[in-house]
């Protein structure tokens, strides 16, 4: 061999050691932040998600970078056990927990409709419709506040508002709901279990409910598996959804981290101020001028199995969510007489209008399926 083909061969050598170091640390990435082919759109995203295309934010925007799901904590004062988990569930679908004796947990969270259920807004006692979307359940272990105006610090607490809301479960008071638990026998077993002893009581049960949802998790996906290193689990049109999700489409202003989702309330222009399907949001908790019409921001795993969507469940599918974003959101002008209302909500400025053409919008929905 001449030594000019043992140079060049060394020096192939070299550069392919130096791309492959390259893809394993994601570093190619990072020459790629505008991807104008598929090819380009590959190497971007072949690492870790730090290393992708930088997002495209808005003033007031706070991004948490994607990744895979994170491991539950428990609390100190509520420690995780199975047998605890078994009668949380127990508890979830036992129909004696409400007044009527006809309406458990599961009646607004079914498994089969992803902890959901499924319609616009639920229905309870005496067949009284709610004014707000049952959420999902799937990611509810790492959500805090909880309900869509936050007014709960923690599972524990969130458990027992439905028990005695008079439009959910209606029960009268949490001590009758103990009551009618202890007095059916069998549960004894089930708590002595769980908390050492027999004894029934409203905290056991809040632990125990809460316990149980800390167990749910969302169903394998594409996504997770494509956070986690597999660059096959999204096809070119899902991708491109993704990088649009994180730049020109804005979706990640507002949705971001392992659970795409920043925590906090957002005004879309659907609080209905003034009218009929009025709902203040956040403001009923905070009395807060500025938290007028604001909801908290979901978590958008397992979004194609939850809808419809909205904290009124108004918008039925994925494309025409897409669509409502895609128009900036909703834009409500005072009425006469309300020019001056110091109240009047004003939408949130990271929501705006957006030059999406319908291929691009495509894309961004078949990402969402991937979720």
């Amino acid at each position: 061999m001449s030594a000019r083909t043992s140079l060049l061969r060394d020096g192939l050598i070299v550069c392919v050691m130096v791309l492959a170091a390259h893809l394993a640390a994601g570093a190619a990435m990072s020459r790629v932040q505008v991807p104008e082919t598929t090819a380009e759109l590959r190497l971007a995203y072949a690492g870790s998600p730090e290393t992708w295309p930088r997002p495209t934010l808005h003033e007031g925007a706070v991004f948490t970078e994607f990744g895979p799901l994170p491991q539950v904590e428990h609390p100190a004062d509520n420690p995780f056990n199975d047998a605890k988990v078994a009668l949380g569930r127990r508890l979830f679908e036992d129909p004696r927990l409400s007044k009527s004796g006809q309406i458990a947990c599961a009646s607004c969270h079914a498994q089969e409709l992803g902890f959901g259920d499924g319609v616009r807004t639920s229905f309870g006692h005496d067949r009284q419709r709610g004014r707000r979307n049952a959420q999902s359940l799937f990611t509810v272990a790492w959500m805090k506040p909880l309900f869509w105006d936050g007014r709960s610090p923690d599972l524990e607490d969130q458990a027992l508002h439905p028990l005695i809301d008079p439009k959910e479960m209606a029960a009268a008071d949490l001590v009758g709901v103990e009551r009618r638990v202890a007095s059916d026998l069998t549960y004894a077993t089930d708590f002595a279990a769980a908390f050492g002893d027999e004894q029934v009581t409203v905290r056991r049960i809040s632990m125990a409910l809460a316990t149980f949802q800390r167990s749910l998790r969302p169903r394998g996906s594409r996504f997770e598996r494509f956070v986690r290193g597999d660059a096959r689990a999204l096809n070119d049109q899902q991708l491109t959804g993704l990088h649009l999700f994180r730049t020109r489409a804005g979706c990640a202003n507002c949705h971001s981290g392992p659970l795409l989702t920043d925590m906090k309330f957002h005004n879309l222009g659907l609080h209905f101020y003034g009218r009929e399907l009025q709902d203040l949001g956040r403001y009923e908790i905070t009395q807060s001028p500025e938290d007028v019409g604001r909801f908290r921001t979901p978590s958008l795993r397992g979004v194609n199995q939850t809808g419809p969507y909205m904290h009124n469940g108004l918008i039925a599918s994925l494309e025409a969510t897409v669509n409502f974003y895609t128009a900036g959101g909703a834009h409500p002008r005072p009425r006469v007489g309300e020019e001056k209302d110091p109240l009047f909500p004003q939408t949130d400025p990271l929501l705006r209008r957006l030059d999406l053409s319908a291929e691009e919008r495509e894309a961004l929905v078949a990402f969402l399926r991937t979720l």
